[in-house]
């Protein structure tokens, strides 16, 4: 889905050019005629789908600076480039001041705005992102900050948020990767115990005989190797919420501590004279059949109905290809904050490849295919290009390494004293692919003399060697050197080839 950029201008002929740049941008423009008529609908149902607001400062019924007094709260976080024709200092001032994060002066090219709507988007994107890291470390991460765009979706929002008002035991069903703990973070913090602990087990990476020392603790030399007191994950989340993560995997003879605990808000640590009394709001999840297990005798049928008073079933992402747009930005933004990387998007084309794909690792797999398309790019968008491995297996899409020209560059430069690269009958350490037609190069071991090439001469030649073969790409150059990108950059430079590059 298209951002929608808002337009206020009292000028219908400047309104209609800004028009044209925003589609042109590829956004959906959205026009006032007036500051009053701009927060009618900011207000109103399309106010929620604008992502950038371009003001113009001198209108006749309400300025701009007046529109960024008034703007409502859930509209704050928008970011506003103010236009005007008077391009004093002062006036720049007073626009930042009143909460404009970009000035342009009329009349404005197409490109500075564009780069303007561009930082705009990726300085806002990355702010709510930091938000919303920061509100999951503190136990406040809401729904209205999840990626829930889809129809599927809507129904885990309202079951979730219905589940927030009390402390009825939650069980978070869905597939693997499909993001059950974000729910139940989104539960906690839409509930009263928000900003309090936030505790998460997955009960299937604990070693069995470990299992209930974690989760219920032990007292200091009650058992070989206990050398000091151990609280339990009850205990740490006593008072907030403990999130029991594939608790489909716990051994039968926890799951009756388990039971009792949830009975009777009280723990057994081992080694301990007397139980602990906890306070725990408990979210479970599972991504397998536990009423099956059930059947088999492999989860208990008393602990099944206390767990699954509250059931929520999260929806694989193939099932929601909505979200998968969104999805697909935030995890950009976060990404290429992480990486340095200034990305600005994906294309089009990308993401139909990303929608027509059926992620059977759901929304972790698209965590990771984003990541290294992250890592891979080489320009301010991703490409079909970064995704060779998801077009594999999609019907319609075909991506692969570009091939070199079937002209052949010029020969490759050798070091003095060595032979030639190419039909020199001496020992070589080795073939690569020809850059032409794929006969084998060889790489000379040894001088003209009958010396041992030096170590950073054959290194060199290999370094231009994959230089020419993938054209300069150099995260394709270092993934097939098996080296680190910064290592190559690194050797490049070294080298002093960069000029040939």
């Amino acid at each position: 889905m298209s951002r929608s950029v808002l337009i206020v201008d009292d000028d219908p002929a400047q309104r209609r050019i800004l028009e044209e740049m925003v589609r042109r941008f590829g956004y959906q423009p959205l026009s006032a005629d007036g500051g009053n008529a701009a927060l009618d609908t900011l207000n109103g149902p399309q106010g929620k789908d604008i992502s950038v607001i371009i003001l113009d400062l001198v209108m006749p019924d309400l300025g701009g600076i007046e529109v960024l007094e008034a703007l409502p709260p859930h509209c704050e976080r928008i970011p506003v480039i103010v236009q005007t024709a008077q391009g004093s200092i002062d006036t720049v001032v007073k626009a930042m001041r009143a909460g404009a994060d970009d000035f342009v002066v009329k009349p404005v090219s197409p490109e500075r705005l564009k780069v303007s709507v561009q930082n705009a988007l990726k300085v806002n994107a990355l702010a709510g992102e930091i938000t919303r890291i920061k509100r999951k470390v503190e136990g406040e991460l809401t729904f209205d900050e999840l990626v829930l765009a889809s129809p599927a979706m809507a129904n885990v929002t309202r079951l979730g948020q219905r589940a927030a008002q009390s402390n009825i035991p939650v069980l978070i069903e869905g597939e693997s990767g499909v993001g059950k703990e974000m729910i139940a973070r989104a539960i906690q913090g839409e509930s009263e115990r928000a900003g309090r602990p936030f505790v998460s087990v997955n009960c299937g990476a604990i070693p069995e005989n470990l299992v209930e020392s974690i989760l219920f603790g032990h007292e200091k030399g009650s058992f070989t190797g206990a050398s000091a007191k151990h609280n339990g994950k009850f205990v740490e989340a006593s008072g907030g919420t403990l999130f029991l993560d594939e608790v489909g995997e716990l051994p039968l003879d926890i799951q009756v501590k388990l039971l009792r605990a949830v009975q009777e808000g009280e723990v057994d640590p081992i080694g301990a004279k007397r139980p602990l009394n906890v306070d725990v709001r408990l979210i479970s999840a599972t991504n397998r059949d536990l009423i099956q297990m059930v059947k088999n005798g492999e989860f208990r049928e008393d602990l099944y109905y206390r767990l699954n008073v509250f059931p929520v079933l999260v929806p694989p992402l193939r099932d929601r290809p909505e979200d998968i747009s969104g999805l697909v930005d935030h995890f950009i933004v976060r990404f290429a904050a992480e990486e340095g990387r200034k990305i600005s998007g994906v294309t089009s084309d990308a993401l139909g490849l990303l929608q027509a794909y059926g992620w059977p690792g759901n929304v972790r797999q698209l965590e990771n295919a984003v990541f290294r398309a992250v890592v891979l790019c080489d320009g301010d968008e991703l490409t079909l290009a970064e995704f060779p491995q998801i077009a594999a297996q999609v019907e319609g899409y075909d991506v692969a390494v570009p091939e070199a020209p079937q002209s052949a560059p010029d020969p490759l430069p050798v070091c003095e004293g060595s032979a030639a690269l190419i039909g020199a009958e001496i020992p070589t350490v080795g073939t690569a692919s020809s850059i032409s037609d794929g006969s084998a190069l060889g790489i000379p071991a040894m001088t003209d003399g009958g010396h041992v090439r030096r170590l950073e001469e054959i290194e060199s030649d290999m370094i231009r060697l994959a230089l020419q073969r993938y054209r300069g790409h150099m995260s394709e150059v270092a993934r097939k050197l098996g080296i680190g990108r910064s290592t190559l950059y690194r050797k490049v430079r070294d080298l002093g080839l960069e000029a040939k590059m």
